[in-house]
């Protein structure tokens, strides 16, 4: 992670580019260079969706369910490339250099600019099935960036615990400064409307942008964003006794940590493929002195045996506690946020996620801005639905329905209000209605 200021000069050929605008229209506007890259390729594509793009299907694998309807095509500019940065974990194209980003313009512009990081620990195109297709189709502009890090050892990234994830938030500013730069060039006016919407850590970076960087945005959408709060609830306050009592058959313990009793039947793929690496991993980024790596390798390790992640008290520990203090949340959203939820999600449970930042949004007096739909049936991932489409629904129409209700927010349609989502008779992996 190379540490700079990276606002101050972009913003600085943001304003550039902006006062250069009209004068480039005449002359077409010029060559396209993203403010602050490294290294930028452009490619002119007959379709910017992932049924012919330049994309990568591993990295957005399992966030769909696989009904979703194929995407429309979308001719127009693709950008792709690299900010300065350090770390080499993402390797697409060759690159082996973090802190890469993709930027799609379409010809068929509808004057807007839709802003997303990546979620978990993926790289930039994780959110291309999900969100670029969608988006782009309705005619705006699409930027995503890997974050900075990439991958399960994200957490070696940085100096001191919290850097990897800090440098998460930074990238996106970085991203949506540059990026709204790329659009004057290429359309000649500055983007009208900037939303930023993600998923997991998307949804996290969501809500971290409209806190603190409010003025870059007109709103948001998050999906299951990643709570992050000093005093919990967190991954590091709920995970370590749900891997302490699951093994053992110890249900009510797994309850009581915040996984509903109805997601009983997700609780072994969870524990197999989730819990454990997501404590680790976080764990290892925030409180790196715990166990001094002694067992970072070993999966699945006993309650009481030495450094084993499910006796991890989080409470007990000032160290994470601080470093979790940089990269928290407070509520404090400056635009208009929609929230969505699936009440069985088996990642991050909606009772320790969701439900708290809904409060906190309302006790710093934002609520006026804020709805939050809880989607019954909805889990954290949309793959598992097609594994059980009696017990589960997918996200992702809900996510297309809520981005619709931004848009109409914005034009002065208040949305539906916050609600819990019943699950229908008959699921759909097309519509979702929010009220």
């Amino acid at each position: 992670m190379r540490r700079v200021n990276i606002a101050v000069p972009l913003v600085a050929a943001l304003v550039a580019t902006l006062a250069q605008a009209p004068s480039a229209l005449a002359e077409g506007c010029g060559p396209l260079r993203v403010p602050g890259a490294a290294h930028q390729e452009l490619t002119h594509l007959d379709d910017l969706s992932t049924a012919g793009g330049r994309t990568d299907p591993a990295d957005w694998a399992g966030l769909t369910p696989a009904g979703l309807p194929a995407p429309t095509p979308v001719a127009g500019t693709q950008v792709d490339g690299y900010f300065p940065d350090d770390s080499t974990t993402n390797t697409n194209h060759g690159w082996a250099h973090d802190s890469q980003f993709v930027i799609r313009l379409p010809e068929n512009w509808n004057g807007g600019l839709v802003i997303a990081g990546s979620p978990g620990v993926r790289e930039q195109y994780a959110n291309d099935r999900a969100i670029s297709d969608f988006v782009l189709a309705r005619g705006y502009a699409f930027a995503a960036t890997d974050k900075g890090n990439t991958g399960a050892a994200f957490h070696r990234d940085g100096d001191r615990p919290g850097d990897a994830i800090a440098e998460w938030n930074r990238r996106v500013t970085q991203l949506t400064i540059a990026a709204k730069a790329v659009v004057a060039q290429r359309y000649c006016r500055p983007p009208s409307r900037t939303l930023a919407t993600g998923l997991s850590n998307g949804g996290y970076l969501v809500r971290w942008q409209l806190e603190n960087f409010p003025w870059l945005y007109d709103g948001g959408v998050d999906w299951e964003g990643t709570l992050w709060a000093r005093q919990g609830p967190n991954l590091l306050t709920f995970l370590p006794p749900a891997l302490a009592a699951y093994p053992g058959g110890d249900k009510a313990s797994v309850v009581a940590a915040g996984f509903p009793a109805e997601s009983e039947f997700l609780w072994d793929f969870h524990h197999r493929v989730y819990w454990d690496l997501t404590q680790r991993i976080y764990r290892e980024e925030l409180d790196p002195t715990w166990d001094g790596d002694a067992e970072a390798g070993t999966p699945f390790c006993a309650p009481g045996t030495p450094a084993c992640d499910a006796d991890y008290d989080y409470a007990s520990r000032p160290q994470a506690q601080r470093a979790v203090a940089r990269i928290a949340l407070t509520g404090r959203i400056g635009k208009p946020l929609l929230t969505l939820h699936g009440t069985l999600d088996t990642l991050l449970p909606i009772s320790k996620d969701s439900d708290v930042y809904a409060r906190m949004i309302r006790d710093a007096g934002r609520g006026h801005l804020f709805r939050y739909y809880r989607i019954e049936g909805g889990t954290h991932v949309d793959a598992l639905y097609d594994a059980y489409p009696d017990r589960l629904r997918p996200l992702t129409p809900c996510h297309r329905t809520a981005f619709a209700a931004l848009e109409g927010w914005l034009r002065g349609t208040v949305p539906p209000a916050s609600a819990t989502v019943a699950r229908p008779p008959v699921v759909s992996t097309t519509e979702c209605a929010l009220a």
